[in-house]
């Protein structure tokens, strides 16, 4: 065995890439293993305040100790008292995180072993900082997905002929439940109204000749609410490869407007004539609009306004939509 330069790659790119596989480590561990013939290696991860979290292996059952071990100093088996006296284990934390390493049933000397596992310190501490940073990472955007789930926000990417490139998973459950928006024959998406097919059709074409074109937002559906934001792609990530030229943000509404009305009544006390013209105004209708759409003289519309300005704490229509459509109402 030998301990390998820190500029080698046979044990140090897998174990800085190896958080990226399924299961975690499994190549890292394969040639620690292989470095020390070893019979078996073991990685155990442990969150702040929590037993063995996560236990990976490879090859024949190590026991990983359990016992208290001061940071990087590398044990025997003998001071774990573990049944192994050939064990060596090293344990490294970092941010939120520990991660314990143990080498079992090797035939090389305990001091080489000790060696090689002193050598690996550094990089198991940065790639737990790593796997840690993406963990939270990864917690923030499950968080935000739920918020974006819950208000039913999703994106589509598109390429110059309006095929879908790529889709996330919100905006397909859109898909599949509205009739306004669908997955036509050979991916395109397909709006049901022709003009509107044709409107996001050139748009698309024109953002395919202009990544500077402005994002156009288009209503499809009113009962229940369905808009799109078009804009140029500029999202590299979601590019698919480059074929992606613009991006579809798509938010539908899951409720009717009758549910809709009935919320707002429960939420600022409104009488139901009130709410009635209160989602009209949050939908952008002037009182004129949203009087005759409602058969109300302007008179009465204004009067029903006042009071639900009053009772929603809006200073006027601005703030209303979005007391809103951007309050807890839009999680309904």
């Amino acid at each position: 065995m030998r301990i390998p330069n820190l500029g080698e790659t046979d044990l140090l790119v897998p174990l800085h890439s190896g958080m990226f596989e399924q299961p975690m480590w499994q190549t890292f561990m394969r040639r620690l293993r292989g470095v020390c013939a070893a019979e078996g290696v073991a990685i155990m991860l442990a969150g702040s305040g929590e037993r063995h979290e996560v236990v990976l292996r490879e090859g024949a059952g190590v026991a990983v100790p359990d016992k208290a071990m001061r940071e990087a100093r590398v044990y025997t088996g003998d001071e774990l008292q573990a049944a192994d006296p050939g064990l060596r284990a090293v344990r490294v934390g970092a941010a939120d995180a520990m991660v314990t390493l143990a080498v079992s049933g090797s035939p090389a000397p305990g001091a080489e072993i000790a060696s090689l596992l002193s050598a690996l310190v550094p990089h198991l501490r940065v790639a737990l900082q790593v796997l840690s940073a993406i963990e939270r990472e990864r917690g923030r955007a499950s968080a935000s997905a739920e918020a974006f789930r819950r208000m039913n926000f999703g994106w589509i990417a598109l390429d110059e002929r309006c095929r879908i490139v790529e889709i996330d998973a919100q905006a397909e459950r859109l898909l599949e439940r509205m009739g306004s928006l669908r997955r036509g024959p050979y991916d395109r998406l397909v709006p049901a109204q022709p003009a509107i097919d044709r409107l996001l059709t050139g748009l698309v074409k024109a953002m395919a000749q202009d990544r500077r074109h402005r994002p156009r937002a288009i209503n499809l559906s009113q009962d229940p609410w369905v808009d799109i934001l078009v804009a140029p792609m500029r999202v590299d990530t979601l590019a698919g490869g480059g074929r992606a030229v613009a991006a579809v943000y798509l938010r539908g509404d899951r409720s009717s407007i009758a549910d809709r009305h009935e919320q707002l009544v429960d939420l600022f006390g409104l009488t139901p004539a009130e709410a009635r013209l209160a989602w009209s105004l949050a939908q952008g209708l002037s009182i004129a609009e949203a009087a005759d759409a409602h058969g109300l003289t302007t008179e009465t519309a204004r009067y029903y306004s006042k009071r639900i300005y009053a009772k929603t704490g809006a200073r006027g229509q601005v703030d209303l939509v979005r007391n809103i459509l951007t309050g807890v109402l839009a999680l309904a």
